[in-house]
């Protein structure tokens, strides 16, 4: 009973055109050694792109999470999860002006920020305060022009 119901399947899906006689193309591409050398390939990919509020912090000589010493007059600044040594391109989205910091210690601790930074990092943007900006984490090997302005 069983086998003439799976026949009867069988007959009926040929007979309205819904099995295929022909084997399916496969998905992986033909040619593997150019699929590889694709693998291989380091890809350009866009960067980590942020946005939020930024405000201003520092403690005179007091060490950071990485276990320097902050100094104010240094562009550097904290973010919650980026790697310490990280280069980050800061754009205050009010007036457009972007400096690249250095990530050297752990924060902010207030909801809806992503960034504190140096006093000479918000001098730099021409805030006081609080601003909205847009973080961009920089690559070494695209943004080579950036990171060697920065260091």
């Amino acid at each position: 009973m069983r086998l003439r119901a799976i026949a009867a399947i069988a007959a009926a899906s040929v007979f309205c055109g819904l099995a295929r006689a022909e084997p399916a193309k496969p998905a992986v591409p033909v040619n593997l050694p150019a699929a590889k050398h694709m693998a291989k390939a380091d890809p350009v990919r866009p960067a980590p792109v942020e946005t939020g509020f930024a405000s201003i912090y520092c403690f005179r000589n007091g060490p950071t999470a990485s276990g320097e010493r902050s100094r104010p007059v240094v562009l550097t600044a904290a973010h919650k999860t980026l790697p310490f040594g990280t280069l980050v391109e800061v754009t205050n989205q009010k007036n457009g002006r972007s400096i690249v910091v250095r990530i050297n210690d752990r924060g902010p601790f207030v909801a809806g920020r992503v960034i504190d930074l140096t006093p000479a990092g918000a001098r730099a943007l021409k805030f006081d305060g609080v601003t909205l900006v847009m973080l961009r984490v920089l690559n070494n090997r695209r943004d080579l022009h950036l990171a060697n302005r920065a260091i």
